[in-house]
């Protein structure tokens, strides 16, 4: 080829625009770890997903950064959890001036109620439905993706938004929703038969905040918390003390530490009733990709195994 066209084409390529080579690909931003995670899922080759609050992250005592409104402001949507778990986004958005899509995860759950005292939660309790997905309506759970079921939801609802923000991508996105409901659908059913498989009597555990009541509800556990919903809250000597008579008289086996939160209470607890640590479990966040909770499918079977080993023994 002559010399002077080979030169004259490789100029053209190097100014044409890279979407002529590649779709671009959508920016998004979800609040935290486990729904970046869902909303990667679906997303697939097509999305570009920033995370705010990642591995081992608290969302509940998270300081924005003028990094994280750059972000925001870049993005075409952006995914939370709503229920009130992320209560500095509202001055997160207002502070990167974003007019996008907020889209909420939790749109169509049914909402738990956060007991005011004792924070339990039992398998067949009465809970009052929060008004409304997506708002803080005090002592609404907002830990609503510990529940399978409720996943599924979230997925449908990211589905949604991407493809009203992407139409052009409705089939990869609808494909990519379809495989990965069919593989929590797998999961949910081998987490029933895990915790089927228990005695009744060995389904009561204690964690370290109440993050677990959406599990409790679906599959049959009693989770006892020292801390309320949010792990902002400090749990009284009195609520400490009454936990300990409790876990004394009801013979509760095991409690368990989480990636997110002090150990240091718990051991206290452990000292004075004869519990063991059965292990960590996660809760708010992932682990980093090379941890045993790496995906949200993952950090769900890695929860159900460590819960059921030390409650068989």
């Amino acid at each position: 080829m002559n010399r002077r066209i080979l030169l004259g084409l490789t100029t053209a390529i190097a100014i044409l625009p890279l979407s002529a080579f590649a779709q671009d690909k959508l920016p998004v931003v979800a609040s935290f770890s486990i729904l970046g995670d869902m909303v990667a899922e679906v997303g697939g080759e097509r999305v570009t997903v920033t995370t705010l609050v990642g591995p081992d992250g608290d969302a509940h005592v998270y300081e924005p950064t003028p990094a994280d409104a750059q972000t925001v402001a870049a993005a075409q949507v952006v995914f939370v959890n709503g229920l009130g778990f992320e209560g500095w986004l509202d001055r997160l958005i207002e502070a990167s001036e974003y007019k996008g899509t907020i889209a909420v995860a939790t749109e169509g759950v049914t909402a738990l109620k956060m007991a005011e005292e004792g924070h339990d939660h039992a398998e067949g309790e009465e809970h009052d439905h929060a008004e409304e997905a997506g708002h803080d309506h005090g002592g609404t759970d907002p830990h609503a993706w510990q529940s399978i079921g409720n996943a599924r939801i979230y997925v449908s609802n990211i589905a949604q938004a991407l493809i009203a923000a992407d139409p052009e991508g409705e089939a990869i996105y609808s494909a990519n929703a379809t495989a990965y409901l069919a593989e929590l659908s797998a999961v949910d059913a081998e987490i029933q038969a895990a915790i089927a498989s228990l005695p009744e009597a060995r389904r009561s555990v204690v964690t370290s905040h109440d993050a677990f009541g959406y599990f409790a509800a679906a599959y049959g556990m009693t989770f006892h918390a020292p801390e309320g919903q949010s792990t902002e809250a400090e749990p009284s000597a009195a609520d400490v003390a009454a936990l300990i008579t409790q876990m004394k008289a009801e013979a509760i086996p095991a409690v368990f530490v989480e990636n997110i939160t002090d150990s240091r209470l718990l051991e206290q607890i452990t000292s004075e009733t004869g519990a063991k640590i059965g292990g960590t479990l996660f809760s708010d966040a992932l682990s980093g990709p090379d941890g045993p909770a790496g995906t949200y499918i993952a950090m769900m079977r890695h929860n159900v195994a460590t819960l059921t080993a030390a409650l068989k023994e």
